[in-house]
């Protein structure tokens, strides 16, 4: 099965990996050309494949919280954690709130919402410099951002909805990987990973008054007004515009060509199942040295 794509044939910017689990099943990844090329660091957006939840979460689904047999979700997690070669103790998760909070991961956080509890009350954004943990934010229409600083060995997942965008998650992530570990924007590498295009998102005025707000010189290409009190709104360029804004070099961008809501089959879509979903999950991790002490 083919995604259906926003890019023209032969221009595919995600590219789709089967990876191979110690059982003989496929999970597949999504992986971004330029971040994939970077020594040291791996990362991937799953899809709903290569899991053993059923149903409406069906089927690899990444969420405790929407009703699925907590035992499927952590079989989902250990095949994830398989295909980046560590295990669940390794992964370090968000709590999404739609919030800015963005939380350095330390090693002592490792296994934080699989095997052990979160520590943190909100965490919209992840950042660490520890090789070996996997920072994971989750998206069923949202946009997950993925962040990697190849100079000083940094990197982190951001989860952004409209509210998340309209306060500038990434250009929030970027300072705080800039406070933790000095990291400069234009060494920054950045995935906008699958989320729901405009095509697919209609929003309120108020909601489109708010981006109007915010990005002024670049409403039109963010905001197109249906002129019945509602607008269509394009996350992907507000991300993009916003890590330009900050300092990242447009050509260190990759911008996702495959939406959630045009692939309900193949990803999970708040709005193309009415509510009725699982979670995919943004996935990026420095890869040196890792046995924990």
């Amino acid at each position: 099965m083919e995604f259906v794509r926003k890019s023209a044939p032969g221009a595919e910017v995600l590219q789709e990996t089967d990876c191979m689990n110690g059982d003989r099943s496929v999970l597949p990844l999504l992986q971004f050309p330029k971040l994939a090329q970077l020594t040291g660091i791996r990362h991937g957006f799953t899809t709903r494949m290569g899991g053993v939840s059923g149903g409406d979460l069906g089927a690899l689904n990444l969420s405790f919280s929407r009703g699925d047999d907590p035992a499927n979700v952590r079989e989902n997690f250990r095949r994830v954690a398989e295909v980046f070669g560590i295990t669940c103790g390794h992964f370090v998760l968000t709590r999404q709130v739609h919030g800015t909070n963005v939380v350095r991961a330390k090693r002592s956080d490792a296994g934080a919402g699989v095997t052990g509890p979160l520590p943190w009350e909100s965490a919209d954004g992840l950042i660490t410099n520890v090789p070996g943990l996997l920072l994971g934010c989750f998206a069923a229409d949202c946009v997950p951002i993925l962040f990697a600083d190849p100079v000083h060995r940094a990197v982190g997942a951001s989860h952004s909805g409209w509210r998340g965008t309209v306060k500038r998650m990434g250009a929030v992530t970027l300072q705080r990987m800039k406070e933790e570990f000095g990291t400069n924007p234009a060494d920054v590498f950045c995935g906008i990973g699958p989320s729901i295009c405009r095509d697919h998102y209609e929003v309120s005025d108020d909601v489109a008054d708010a981006f109007r707000t915010e990005f002024p010189l670049q409403q039109e290409a963010i905001v197109q007004d249906l002129h019945n009190g509602h607008a269509l709104l394009d996350l992907w360029e507000a991300c993009r515009v916003t890590l330009v804004e900050a300092g990242v070099r447009p050509e260190n961008i990759e911008v996702t060509d495959i939406c959630t809501a045009c692939n309900p089959d193949r990803l999970f879509s708040h709005r193309a199942s009415h509510g009725r979903r699982g979670n995919i999950g943004g996935f990026i991790m420095l890869t040196e040295d890792l046995k924990f002490e």
